[in-house]
């Protein structure tokens, strides 16, 4: 099904199309997927202009909604039609909510579809799409973060769909556990923390003081949760963002009231930030993204934690946590608590197929350009190059120039400098 539109400066046409729950089961249970083709509308009507898939970060993340033709989206349409999917689970693409969590029933029916929500699912789903839309033609990619994990499964089950890929700050660690993952987290947060009460130095004695509040009086926030130190601290999720520090900053500006209490205002950008109502899926796969054959998951960035008693709730300065998901989270917020019993079965698991196949990898001959965020927060430098070196023909740009979200907040400049990489321009 489609349905096209105009919006100013844009040619729009909805897509939907049915899809295999289990693409290994193709005569089973079928889900939706819904995505959005963009032009520019004085080439909309070429039939030759490539397509450009974007792969959003996560997981869990829906593709962004276009609100205007700039940034690295206008430089896309220059030269190509784009496609925005919302992967499976997220969006308008049959989505795993809370509500939905409940209808599927038993804990283990509901692991088993989350399980179905991982990047080979994606790429599978991306390759009957590109069928659909383009016959035998292959397309390029731009990956933004996981968008980028799943280029590199792209990469390794279906390089005939590929003319080109585009990673920014998304080149995983081919065989990077989730315990080497977070081992190396902890300490770029710590930095980051740090960064942030040198850059504010008030923020540092006012969320100290938040925290103290906290734990002598319960607080609860509009949705009826209690606002724990524990659920404060993952407000240090955003500054891995350019903005992310500013934000913060002006968040907890208006942190408490004149009779020193949380203000209204607050309390429901805290709910805002932290409830996971729009992408459940980004606390119940975060760390089944790490997941191998043989080797479970275990809440790593739980066992983590134990190794750094600077992150202690009672510590001054007070650490804020990251992208870490904690089992915690999965009976003390609403929004996740239909997943608490699926999200310990897969912490479990240990039965994962492989998301990449290395030696297809390193024969690799489609053109990749990635960005590599040398300060990134999320995505870590040193794994990502440990991958730029194992792919054959990806060309590795090694910056500090622009943050985890350098694809949107530089306008086209990352775009356009990875185009000219791929391309043998640069």
């Amino acid at each position: 099904m489609r349905t096209s539109y105009r919006l100013p400066g844009l040619a729009v046409t909805d897509h939907e199309f049915t899809v295999p729950l289990d693409h290994a089961r193709p005569a089973g249970a079928t889900i939706q997927l819904f995505a959005r083709e963009l032009a520019d509308p004085a080439r909309a009507d070429r039939a030759q202009l490539p397509w450009l898939l974007y792969l959003q970060g996560g997981p869990g993340g829906k593709s962004p909604r276009p609100l205007n033709t700039g940034g690295w989206l206008g430089h896309a349409l220059k030269t190509h039609r784009v496609l925005l999917l919302d992967q499976r689970g997220t969006g308008r693409s049959t989505p795993v909510t809370a509500r939905a969590a409940a209808r599927l029933g038993p804990a283990r029916r509901l692991a088993d579809h989350l399980a179905l929500h991982r990047a080979d699912s994606i790429v599978a789903d991306a390759e009957l799409i590109r069928r659909q839309l383009c016959g035998v033609e292959p397309w390029e990619t731009l990956g933004q973060s996981y968008g980028g994990f799943v280029t590199l499964s792209y990469l390794s089950f279906a390089p005939e769909g590929l003319r080109a890929c585009y990673v920014t700050g998304g080149l995983p660690g081919l065989d990077a556990t989730a315990d080497e993952v977070y081992a190396a987290t902890y300490p770029r947060v710590h930095e980051r923390v740090t960064a942030h009460y040198h850059r504010h130095p008030g923020d540092r004695a006012l969320l100290r003081r938040l925290a103290d509040l906290l734990d002598r009086h319960p607080v609860h926030l509009p949705d009826g949760d209690r606002l724990t130190v524990r659920r404060l601290r993952t407000l240090g999720l955003m500054l891995g963002m350019g903005d992310g520090s500013a934000r913060l900053h002006w968040l907890l500006d208006e942190a408490l009231g004149a009779d020193g209490a949380p203000t209204a205002t607050f309390l429901q950008q805290v709910v805002q930030l932290t409830s996971f109502t729009d992408n459940p899926l980004f606390a119940v796969l975060q760390e089944s993204i790490y997941g191998h054959a043989g080797s479970a998951t275990g809440w790593a960035a739980e066992r983590a934690l134990a190794a750094h008693p600077a992150f202690a709730e009672d510590a001054d300065p007070l650490l804020l946590t990251g992208e870490m998901i904690y089992p915690w989270m999965f009976r003390e917020i609403t929004g996740l608590r239909p997943f608490a019993e699926a999200a310990e079965l897969l912490a479990a698991r240990a039965d994962w197929p492989a998301l990449y196949d290395p030696a297809r990898l390193a024969a690799n001959q489609v053109p990749v350009a990635a960005a590599v965020y040398h300060d990134d927060m999320y995505v870590d430098a040193g794994l990502s190059l440990r991958t730029a070196r194992a792919v054959g023909g990806l060309r590795a740009w090694v910056t500090n120039e622009w943050e985890h979200d350098g694809v949107t907040a530089s306008g086209g400049r990352v775009l356009a400098r990875l185009m000219d990489l791929a391309a043998g321009r640069s």
